[in-house]
């Protein structure tokens, strides 16, 4: 239902996929072993809750009862689902209970490690202190010790970090001078460094270079060359060694807060609200992003591929003695430059931007701003302030992606977890985890394979070349399931009848004949070789060099890649209406030039799960190029599971949790989680019960029946009815109306027939009518002009519109369920008036993956006490939580007021509107005869127009 935001995205494309469970035994969640290592974590039953959190204000009692619950949660090591409806202080709340738990925690580490120096003594006595009196077996008081040893080491090193960390602190803010000094040292520095390269260099550096940083040398394999595309030799796992060097040390990192949004805007509100709390002098946060938001260096920042950007960054960080290994004629070849090191990535640099964002609280914006000014990177600034600081503002996939986590340098051990905006939690690991391959990325891939493995077959190792022809056997078996076959362009492969099946993990890889291959060798093969980079470091350097008739090469320059274009843009073209649009097609390549091998590898480790957790959907078109194949994830709770053991206590907030029973029964339980170790809390509204109208209508102005099932919802005499009750409500309700509808199409549908009609001209004399447009560039313009509209109307404005009889009172805003306005828009005040939804924004039940969902449920969960079926329930709950969030969008802050109309005869049935946030369903009043609501409409606003006079 909900479009999620793809930022951060480019990070999991830069990391290779880890083999989360190297052992099939164990890569269910639903395993004994998991579920005692989950439940057998440590539980704080001693609680103290303060009787008072530092706040900017005084605090409503509902904010308050917030910070008590989740004192206790974070304090007793337990999961915590915490429901606060939007506009009544959750992030304020959120910050101000969880550092309170910090700072106290500090406080009690800090009070023990003196007690500890004080009196050496009594450390003994210390480790000792819980030991049984009475006389226990000497191997349990050994263990029994050294946990305490244990413990007591973790807590001085945190101390010895802190109060270093401190002394720093005070060091800088004491000294402005010493800081300008070393700042100017690694400017100069800096300069000098620019001064003394090359023209060519300094050229990039000035962003005068168009097409990257790739090297491109003339065809031909001359000894020497190509070294960086070239695989390292590479042992199989019982030959590697993996043991770390003596002089890698790992660093400490103290107790932190873990804190997790859906986008990159959300986190640095979160940062913003950070800075107003009574905490923000004296807390270090690091905000994490991705590279293409936290680059600086603008060469890097003109590629327009994701991809592209994370493998200039890593290329750039090799040294210049490698770099420089090859000269002579290899050197004499090339016909570009390439750039040796970024100016950005310097240790000492980076270290001090590091210093200064623990030193003062910045939002991704400001972090971006400060490495611009002191010419270091914020992309590793960020990462190695990870350590040291206390809260880590990061989006959804840092966390979730477990290979993604482990890179970033994210430990969740004995940490806290908050996930905000979790209403959509179990989608988000859905989407993250399950993986869709296409005809035309496995085509490309096998080709750019058989291509590298041709022009390097004789600088490759045997073993090498025994996994490549293993990968490209692969592909070839997942290239014949979806009917095509290597060595033709996808754009001529007919599949035949186009047709959709759905199959488990072991079935599919029986019928793709790849049941008897070790899956896992091949991952760990690609994680360890870097093969999808090297591959993607080929086809940048050699554009033409795919597997294509001639026919489909003319075109000179990137051929392969415009070719390749070509097959996958046609479904978009053939369907519009004008076949030269440049925006699709931009689109388009910037997916097109990531790896598609590296996209593949995380569809064959999605094959690596438990049979039970997943299903493959084969999709046959046919073209091949339209053909794919997609790996399901029906069992979030696997790749969850980790978050819930590592970490100390994990929060998921919301201001629309409904229904709750979801992430308990699908999250929680399935990942081990026992009953006692969960803690609910929900809130009312800070509003007065005055402040909000909720209605529910069965029936419109002239009795017909409001009855928007799809099988009926077409009905011109019901699109006549809706007219007739929006117009109506637009001549009650003052300033801003928001409608919303199931879907795109049905507004286009209602749109059209209003305006054949005549109901968008009657609309349209009391409110300014505008749509939701469905390019996210063109989000803000609308909403620019809905406010402008609302504000101009106050002043008895016309809006610019001709022919209207009267003046404007406000506008009519038409967004979608699940669209760009349902979530993270706020119509406050008068910008939102009145919330009016549409029906009930079911999924499509035809859905195959929604079938497959459904009978998942089915059969690993039962049936509740109304003896529904769980898929039904949940196929109820995705529509009630797009409901929830839709009309959540108007009520923002205490003295804000809004009604609430919710068109349909089925919100009259309690399995419906059960499904309601508690406060909105205990005001909802179910009305049948539309003069009622009119009546009670034109109450509730003439009574708010009296109280502000």
């Amino acid at each position: 239902m909900d479009e999620f935001d793809d930022e951060g995205d480019d990070v999991l494309a830069s990391v290779m996929y880890n083999d989360v469970y190297p052992n099939p035994d164990e890569r269910s969640a639903n395993d004994v072993g998991l579920k005692s290592k989950v439940e057998d974590l440590p539980v704080y039953t001693e609680v103290s809750i303060p009787k008072s959190f530092p706040f900017p204000f005084e605090p409503y009692n509902i904010q308050q009862n917030f910070m008590n619950q989740l004192y206790q949660c974070l304090e007793q090591g337990k999961i915590g689902i915490f429901e606060s409806p939007t506009g009544t202080g959750k992030s304020l709340s959120l910050i101000c209970g969880a550092l309170k738990w910090l700072k106290d925690l500090q406080e009690k580490q800090r009070k023990e490690l003196e007690a500890l120096t004080t009196d050496k003594g009594n450390k003994e006595n210390i480790i000792t202190n819980n030991l049984d009196n009475t006389e226990v077996d000497w191997i349990t008081e050994f263990v029994q010790k050294k946990e305490k040893e244990e413990q007591l080491k973790k807590v001085i090193s945190e101390h010895e970090l802190l109060k270093k960390q401190e002394s720093k602190t005070k060091e800088r803010r004491s000294s402005q001078y010493g800081h300008s000094k070393k700042r100017k040292k690694i400017e100069d520095e800096f300069d000098n460094l620019i001064k003394g390269a090359s023209r060519e260099i300094q050229e990039a550096y000035n962003s005068e270079i168009d097409k990257g940083i790739s090297d491109v040398m003339e065809d031909g394999n001359v000894d020497g060359q190509d070294e960086d595309l070239i695989v390292q030799d590479y042992k199989s796992d019982d030959e590697r060694n993996d043991e770390k060097s003596d002089d890698e040390e790992e660093e400490c990192h103290i107790t932190k807060i873990y804190y997790c949004s859906r986008t990159h805007s959300q986190l640095s509100q979160f940062v913003r609200e950070v800075v107003k709390s009574p905490y923000g002098d004296n807390t270090r946060v690091v905000s994490l992003g991705s590279r293409q938001n936290l680059c600086i260096n603008e060469t890097v920042k003109k590629l327009k591929s994701i991809s592209l950007i994370n493998d200039a960054c890593l290329d750039m960080q090799k040294s210049k003695s490698e770099k420089r290994e090859h000269t002579g004629e290899a050197k004499a070849k090339r016909r570009k430059r390439r750039l040796e090191k970024c100016p950005y990535y310097r240790q000492e640099g980076i270290g001090e931007l590091k210093e200064e964002l623990l030193l003062e609280v910045k939002d991704m914006e400001q972090i971006v701003t400060k490495g611009k000014e002191m010419k270091a990177c914020p992309f590793y600034g960020t990462r190695h302030g990870i350590p040291l600081a206390e809260i880590v503002a990061l989006p959804y996939n840092l966390l979730l992606h477990k290979a993604t986590r482990v890179a970033c340098g994210i430990k969740l051990e004995g940490n806290i977890v908050l996930i905000d905006e979790a209403h959509n939690l179990l989608e988000t690991i859905n989407n993250i985890h399950s993986m869709e391959v296409t005809g035309s990325q496995l085509l490309r891939a096998h080709s750019q394979l058989t291509q590298y493995e041709e022009r390097y077959r004789s600088r490759l190792k045997a073993k090498n070349l025994m996994y490549i022809k293993q990968i490209l056997f692969v592909l070839s078996c997942l290239l014949k399931i979806v009917g095509g076959k290597t060595g033709l362009p996808g754009g001529k492969q007919f599949t035949g009848k186009a047709e959709t099946r759905m199959c488990t993990t072991n079935n599919f890889l029986f019928q793709a004949n790849l049941d008897n291959l070790n899956l896992f060798k091949i991952l760990q093969y690609c994680k360890k070789s870097m093969i999808s980079r090297k591959l993607n470091g080929f086809a940048e350097k050699y554009p033409n060099a795919e597997v294509t008739p001639k026919e489909e090469t003319k075109v000179t320059g990137n051929a392969g890649v415009l070719s390749f274009l070509r097959e996958i843009t046609k479904p978009e073209i053939s369907q519009g209406t004008t076949p030269n649009v440049s925006p699709e097609v931009k689109s388009v390549e910037d997916v097109v030039l990531r790896s598609p091998l590296m996209h593949i590898e995380g569809f064959l480790q999605a094959l690596t799960n438990a049979d039970t957790d997943g299903r493959i959907v084969v999709t046959k078109q046919t073209m091949l190029s339209q053909s794919s194949m997609k790996y399901l994830l029906l069992n979030p709770a696997i790749h969850f599971s980790d978050v819930l053991r590592e970490a100390r206590s994990v929060i998921v907030a919301g201001g629309t949790m409904q229904p709750i029973s979801e992430f308990k029964d699908q999250l929680f339980h399935s990942a081990g989680v026992h009953p006692t170790r969960l803690l609910e809390y929900s809130c009312g509204h800070v509003i007065p019960e005055d402040h909000l109208l909720a209605l529910s209508l069965g029936s419109g102005p002239s009795g017909y029946k409001l009855d928007f099932t799809y099988q009926s919802r077409e009905s011109r005499k019901l699109l006549d009815e809706l007219g007739m009750l929006i117009q109506n409500v637009c001549q009650v309700v003052p300033s801003g109306v928001i409608c919303f509808f199931p879907s795109y199409d049905y507004l286009k549908l209602v749109y059209v027939h209003w305006e054949e009609t005549g109901f968008i001209q009657r609309i349209a004399r009391k409110k300014r009518v505008f749509q939701e447009p469905r390019k996210s560039s063109q989000v803000d313009q609308v909403l620019a002009e809905f406010s402008s509209c609302i504000k101009s109307s106050s002043k008895q404005d016309t809006c610019g519109v001709t022919g209207s009889t009267g003046s404007l009172t406000g506008a009519l805003l038409l967004c979608v369920v699940g669209g760009k306005m349902s979530e993270g828009i706020n119509f406050s005040d008068e910008l939102g008036r009145c919330v009016i939804m549409v029906g009930l924004p079911y999924p499509n039940i035809n859905s195959p993956e929604l079938k497959e969902k459904m009978n998942y449920l089915n059969a690993n969960f039962k049936a509740g006490v109304d003896g529904r079926q769980p898929g039904q329930v949940h196929y109820e709950n995705l529509c009630m939580k797009a409901v929830n969030q839709s009309i959540g969008r108007a009520i923002r802050h205490k003295g804000d007021y809004s009604s609430i109309l919710l068109l349909d005869k089925r919100y009259s049935h309690k399995n419906v509107s059960g499904k309601l946030p508690s406060w909105i369903g205990k005001s909802l009043q179910n009305i049948d005869k539309f003069g009622q609501a009119m009546s009670s409409l034109s109450r509730f606003f003439a009574s708010k127009k009296v109280s502000q006079m």
